[in-house]
């Protein structure tokens, strides 16, 4: 038995059967089944990392990310060949993410002194960094152009600092949904950025 399906036994959460009508909906991106795959999949990887990470945030990110992943593969050319295993699917993927996240914190303690210096220095802004800022967000008008709809009004959203409930109700969608959408638009907005000016 996987952890998310301890984790659900532990709660007394219900369980679902998933079959292969199910995943093809999701495939194609129906967003009632969508929003019914985040909903019963968040508390259950939430249980399961709420023993494994100390912050609130750590567990979001890895939630979101888990989301992510398994939403491409499952689209991807491959799909998923056993539609019943898509619990134990989606929990390996959590697994992936949440080791890539442990690595990733240990690099980031090695260098979070040379950041804390490079704060401390650069406080001040000059006449160059006024202008890159103004660059900066030219660029980012631009991308922004070139999402789809979706995609693009829910990041103008996000910068204009809109309240989430009202977002929700106005868009008619859960909050836990809406975390999904605002990951993956953010997801559509670096790849078009790195397309255009690379990784760094």
């Amino acid at each position: 038995m996987n952890a998310l399906a301890v984790a659900a036994g532990e709660q007394g959460l219900e369980f679902f059967a998933f079959d292969a009508s199910y995943v093809e909906k999701l495939r194609a991106g129906d967003a009632h089944i969508e929003g019914h795959f985040v909903n019963y999949f968040s508390e259950l990887i939430r249980l399961k990392l709420r023993s494994r990470l100390n912050s609130k945030d750590a567990i979001e990110d890895v939630r979101q990310e888990t989301f992510m992943r398994v939403l491409t593969l499952l689209r991807g050319k491959g799909g998923l060949r056993q539609p019943d295993r898509l619990g134990p699917f989606v929990n390996s993927v959590c697994n992936h993410v949440l080791f890539e996240h442990y690595r990733s914190q240990k690099r980031t303690e090695a260098t979070i002194d040379d950041e804390v210096e490079a704060t401390i220095a650069g406080r001040e802004p000059s006449a160059l960094s006024l202008l890159e800022a103004k660059d900066t967000e030219r660029v980012v008008r631009q991308i922004l152009n070139q999402l789809p709809e979706r995609d693009r009004r829910l990041l103008q959203l996000l910068l204009e600092e809109r309240n989430k409930d009202e977002v929700c109700a106005e868009l008619g969608i859960t909050r836990e949904y809406l975390r999904v959408l605002l990951h993956r638009a953010k997801q559509s907005f670096k790849s078009c950025y790195t397309s255009r000016f690379g990784a760094s």
